[in-house]
């Protein structure tokens, strides 16, 4: 292709994106003004409509499992990618379950009457039009549709390519189950994926898209929030770590580090790093090295920790900062709590960080002194995670400090607006 040539595709593909969201403000302005009842309803129907439709569904999905497998796509990814009829009728109960949330749209965040009468409130608004970046993750798709109507907003769904049947599936069924209860079906639109161009576009498009949410690997999330001039809520990955204080119950940790690390390792939540105290660990690190390796994890660790576990390979220094997304974990022996916070500030993602401990004074230590969107006492990391949470579906776990902050759901897809009612009031000169 001709630089020519490419310039020509590159603007073709500006075109779709910025004619997708002019489609998507229209379509925004119409959920603004919808009731509760009406959003729920829409939620139903596409929760019924995933479900009737699992079949087609799960076709186009088996073409993009195997053409992943075909190119060499990690197992964690095609994990991630993989759908089932388990999943799908989980997906759909996410959607009933937003339905089942409050809506956040009209909320009064505060509000009081100024001492010259006016009446001042500030009430949640939708966004608007909101864009999403994701890879395979084809769950992320439903997801961001039914939050993104719960909350009165358009949805703009960038996805990879590796996932680009699963998605033209599921954005379809949506799409026919919004019309069919008289709701524009451009309320939730797929960009085009054969090019990053497309992510481009949209991340550049200020004034048509109010907000982009980047979900995925360390790579994909950076280019995003460098390039974009459109505001972005960052969803770090998650690089978590699980400390065993000095006190832990060392069966309940055993446990808990299991279940962090295993129950799902392609996702977010997942323990990458396991770090144990010194005073432990002649008694934990052989049991704990022993059941990983039993499920099938391969440990990567210090010396200290190594001589401890047969099993164990050598760490390296970039495994400390490694998001593996697979059976794979780093562990080290620390001398103190303090030794544990420090390797955390240095190679944590902010993303979830846990300690087991009997000793309130070191739980309170690491819940005030860790960085993290969240931080757990005595239990797995596993449960950071919108829908444990109570909050339905989530659309991401935002790892920045800036209007929103761990699992986002429905009032994170919302703004603000300050309505004030006078009488005739003027202010003085």
């Amino acid at each position: 292709m001709t630089t020519l040539e490419a310039g020509a595709a590159s603007d073709t593909v500006r075109e779709q994106v910025h004619a997708a969201a002019r489609r998507a403000r229209v379509a925004a302005a119409d959920l603004a003004q919808l009731r509760r009842a009406e959003k729920d309803a829409a939620l139903a129907a596409m929760a019924d409509a995933l479900r009737a439709n699992a079949a087609t569904i799960l076709a186009a999905n088996a073409e993009d499992v195997r053409a992943g497998r075909e190119s060499g796509m990690a197992a964690g990814l095609v994990d991630r990618l993989t759908l089932t009829e388990g999943r799908i009728d989980g997906i759909a109960g996410g959607l009933a379950k937003v339905a089942g949330l409050p809506d956040p749209v009209g909320e009064t965040v505060r509000g009081s009457t100024l001492a010259n009468g006016l009446r001042l409130r500030q009430v949640r608004v939708p966004m608007g039009v909101v864009g999403m970046v994701y890879e395979a993750r084809p769950n992320v798709t439903v997801d961001a549709a039914g939050l993104a109507l719960k909350s009165g907003n358009a949805a703009l769904l960038r996805g990879s390519s590796s996932a680009r049947r699963t998605n033209s599936a599921l954005v379809d069924v949506l799409r026919s189950a919004l019309v069919k209860v008289g709701l524009p079906a451009d309320a939730v639109q797929l960009l085009p994926s054969e090019s990053r161009e497309s992510v481009r576009h949209l991340i550049t498009a200020r004034g048509l898209v109010d907000l982009v949410i980047p979900r995925g690997g360390a790579g994909l999330i950076s280019s995003v929030v460098t390039e974009a001039t459109v505001p972005t809520v960052e969803t770090g990955i998650g690089n978590c770590h699980v400390y065993v204080d000095a006190s832990a119950d060392l069966e309940l940790a055993e446990r808990i580090v299991l279940n962090s690390k295993t129950r799902r390792p392609s996702v977010c939540n997942a323990a990458e790093t396991l770090l144990v105290h010194a005073a432990v660990a002649d008694t934990f690190v052989p049991v704990i090295a022993a059941a990983l390796h039993e499920a099938g994890v391969t440990v990567h660790a210090d010396k200290r920790f190594a001589a401890l576990a047969p099993s164990a390979v050598a760490v390296t220094d970039e495994d400390w900062d490694t998001e593996y997304l697979s059976l794979d974990i780093a562990a080290a022996v620390v001398d103190s709590l303090d030794d544990a916070v420090t390797h955390i500030a240095e190679h944590g993602s902010s993303h979830t960080e846990a300690i087991v401990t009997t000793d309130l004074s070191a739980a309170d230590a690491f819940t005030s002194r860790v960085d993290a969107a969240a931080v757990i006492v005595n239990a797995s990391t596993a449960f950071t995670d919108g829908e444990e949470f109570g909050m339905g579906a989530e659309i991401g776990i935002s790892t920045q400090k800036l209007h929103a902050r761990g699992p986002m759901a429905l009032p994170e897809l919302t703004s603000t607006k300050w309505i004030v009612w006078g009488t005739g009031q003027t202010r003085p000169a």
